[in-house]
């Protein structure tokens, strides 16, 4: 209930005060048993909604919580969401769908429309960077964006990238997705006119550390115009690509 539906009701005698104490109190969320509580407002607050996080919940826990939030929101989404965990959600919620590569399932649509301006590109050094990659472009799409893939262009056979130009050309946000040491986003962010997003990710050898080579090697670029998100974190970087595209849409509407 929004607050002037609220105000009003009072005033019309419909619930009285101490109803209406509650309804503010819990205004903003609402509590699922005693292990969540739903952000209504995040999309207001923040121009996306709430997404939840797979890893550490039980298959009913996030049923519990989907069920809530397709109430309340246009897209929900789940991340980090392994196929025997999809298997049981699935069982109670027939028309989840799943994107096995990225680990999402989301409701409503297997295909989402573009509602938002702006293309975001993304780029990945090796094919083993793919699930973190896809995870990043379900995201986008998912939240109403256009994405264009390249994959498998890393600098050790640099000729596959530069072949690809015009598709870094063509980008309004990019992100580059890479392990190993990490090389590929210096490179891309010397060649484009637009914010690069860096995902280091936890593929390689011993001597990469789990991801901390890439990271520190995306941190020390001496290309400009580069953000760097977490480990194998392919959802926050789409979600800052997403809002960057948002931003410069808004600004351009009050132009």
């Amino acid at each position: 209930m929004s607050l002037q539906t609220l105000l009003a009701a009072v005033a019309a005698g419909e619930i009285t005060p101490d109803r209406a104490l509650l309804e503010l109190q819990s205004q903003g969320y609402d509590s699922i048993d005693d292990f969540a509580k739903i952000d209504r407002t995040r999309q207001q607050r923040t121009g996306f909604p709430e997404v939840i996080w797979g890893l550490g919940k039980t298959p009913m826990q996030i049923v519990k919580i989907i069920e809530v939030m397709r109430q309340q929101q246009s897209v929900v989404m789940a991340t980090r969401i392994v196929p025997t965990v999809y298997t049981e959600l699935h069982q109670h919620i027939p028309d989840l769908i799943y994107y096995e590569m990225a680990q999402i399932c989301a409701l409503p649509a297997a295909t989402p429309t573009q509602t938002h301006l702006g293309k975001i590109t993304i780029l990945t050094a090796g094919t083993a960077d793919l699930p973190v990659a896809e995870e990043a472009a379900c995201t986008a799409t998912l939240c109403g964006f256009e994405v264009e893939k390249l994959w498998d262009v890393g600098v050790a056979g640099i000729h596959r990238l530069l072949a690809n130009r015009h598709i870094i050309d063509n980008a309004d946000v990019l992100i580059v997705v890479a392990g190993m040491e990490g090389a590929l986003s210096s490179v891309v962010a010397g060649l484009a006119d637009c914010p690069v997003i860096s995902v280091p990710t936890s593929i390689g050898y011993g001597a990469s550390f789990g991801g901390i080579a890439p990271l520190l090697t995306m941190l020390n670029s001496c290309a400009a115009g580069i953000g760097v998100v977490n480990i194998d974190n392919g959802f926050g970087a789409a979600i800052l690509a997403c809002q960057i595209l948002r931003t410069a849409g808004r600004i351009g509407d009050r132009g």
